[in-house]
């Protein structure tokens, strides 16, 4: 299904990956009906909608506290050549035209597939982290490499400098000559 504004990895994987874990409660099933088979032409916007049920922290964190609905494409504001078509075109390897990524949901995770140098990728398993480091860089997604994936850090920074703690009082007798 056509996404037209930011299909990104960086941008829609951290988004797909929260929606599947909390809004489609890992249901993959109910997940594709809602952006696929539901959806008669497409996508202009992937919203923060698909993040409903996740805490507000990873809402927070994913899109910096902006909420903004996903918005299908409305055929009455598309200008066609011949006129809107009737179905929805399908979108296949052999006629991917201008498209730069592709997501592909399987049971186990998200195959994530940069079309203009693979015709596959490598697959981000769906309890990955959301938070996650993820890169644009289309050569970064060679299908028989791991995903470019960086889990965040829930751990304080190596070398981080601790304080010691504050010296408790000690008593002292008063020396007298």
């Amino acid at each position: 299904m056509h996404v037209h504004f930011d299909g990104t990895p960086d941008n829609k994987l951290p988004l797909l990956l929260a929606a599947f874990q909390y809004r489609f409660a890992g249901d993959v099933e109910a997940m594709a009906r809602h952006l696929i088979d539901d959806v008669p032409h497409g996508w202009d916007e992937l919203g923060t909608d698909l993040l409903d049920g996740a805490p507000a922290a990873l809402r927070r964190s994913l899109t910096g506290g902006e909420d903004f609905p996903s918005r299908q494409i409305d055929m009455t504001n598309v200008i066609c050549v011949g006129g809107p078509p009737d179905e929805r075109t399908l979108v296949t390897q052999d006629g991917i035209g201008a498209e730069e990524w592709a997501y592909v949901l399987h049971p186990h995770g998200i195959e994530v597939i940069a079309l203009q140098a693979y015709d596959r990728g490598p697959v981000v398993a769906w309890d990955t982290d959301p938070r996650s480091r993820v890169t644009a860089n289309p050569s970064a997604w060679h299908p028989d490499t791991p995903a470019p994936v960086v889990a965040p850090r829930t751990a304080p920074r190596l070398g981080t400098a601790v304080s010691a703690p504050a010296p408790t009082p000690t008593s002292r007798k008063a020396t007298r000559h």
